[in-house]
């Protein structure tokens, strides 16, 4: 007698998702462009994070933005968008809400700007926000928000005030504590976590003697940084678990293997990115290997393999 499919479905910051897959902010850009993709199914993914958007529309850095390294990709897009308003009025509309969920991230420049995003991102289709903390605080001398725990939970804070939606907070592995900064911003009111965004790097043209990148440095991402993603998540893990925080997991997932560590050391969720521009047909691959492993520990669901570490 064979066994029933198990169930791919989770429960996440408040929301079901249909699967675990969650596609990451920056990597579709606002949702549409991915669907062109002959095979390609919505059905397929829990989430779909739109790209990053702050409050009014940014023409981004300087070129050269892309740059591959061995095992990984630099990017230093520089936030480019159309700004929130235009975001709401003319991209949500014509997104397939009835396929899957979409996401705002969130972006800004001071503690009022992600309060008013978020206000913004209220009263529209998004069924919730990730928090890019990672953004340069012009009032405090250009400092990252994420780069400081107190400041970080202050930005969630200034956004809970805002908007009765989930918010996502996306943590750097760039700060000295990130246990620390999950803590603070899951009191400030933060209903989830990303863990992590990108790793800070460079490219050096050895011709010129010049940075590739035209920003000088940029977000590194891919399957190099997935040890570090690992290990970010079990720490934050303790944490979150403690106060019933889910945690979306990214960092380098491009194979059913890599999906199954991340679940096992914590993920709730898993989010696919820079894999996505070479194969962007992993999503059904990546679920089938999770069904086939399931089955073959005679697991029921995939919510039983999350956080089942043994150490």
């Amino acid at each position: 007698m064979s066994r029933i499919t198990p169930d791919l479905s989770v429960e996440f910051a408040g929301l079901k998702l249909q699967t675990p897959l969650v596609l990451l902010s920056g990597c579709v850009g606002f949702g549409e462009e991915y669907t062109r993709i002959e095979g390609f199914s919505n059905k397929d993914v829990g989430a779909v994070i739109l790209k990053g958007t702050t409050l009014e529309p940014r023409m981004g850095n300087a070129p050269h933005r892309l740059y591959e390294t061995p095992s990984g990709l630099l990017n230093a897009i520089g936030l480019q968008n159309p700004g929130t308003r235009y975001v709401i009025d003319e991209v949500l509309p014509n997104l397939p809400h009835q396929d899957t969920q979409f996401w705002a991230n969130a972006n800004g420049s001071s503690l009022e700007e992600y309060a008013e995003v978020a206000a913004m991102f209220d009263d529209s289709p998004v069924t919730a926000i990730e928090i890019n903390i990672s953004c340069p605080n012009v009032k405090e001398g250009g400092v990252h928000f994420g780069n400081d725990p107190i400041m970080a939970a202050k930005v969630v804070a200034a956004m809970r005030r805002q908007t009765s939606k989930p918010l996502i907070t996306k943590l750097s592995p760039n700060n000295a504590d990130i246990a620390e900064t999950a803590r603070l911003c899951i009191e400030a009111g933060t209903d989830a976590l990303s863990v992590i965004n990108t790793l800070v790097g460079m490219a050096v043209d050895v011709e010129q003697r010049k940075p590739v990148i035209g920003n000088v440095s940029g977000g590194l991402s891919g399957p190099c940084i997935k040890p570090v993603a690992l290990w970010k998540i079990h720490q934050t893990r303790a944490v979150a678990a403690k106060f019933g925080v889910p945690i979306l997991g990214q960092g380098g997932l491009t194979t059913p293997k890599d999906a199954l560590e991340f679940a096992i050391v914590g993920a709730t969720a898993l989010g696919l990115g820079t894999g996505l521009f070479y194969d962007p047909l992993m999503c059904r691959k990546v679920l089938d290997g999770l069904t086939d492993y399931l089955i073959k520990h005679e697991m029921d669901s995939y919510q039983d393999l999350v956080g089942s570490l043994n150490v």
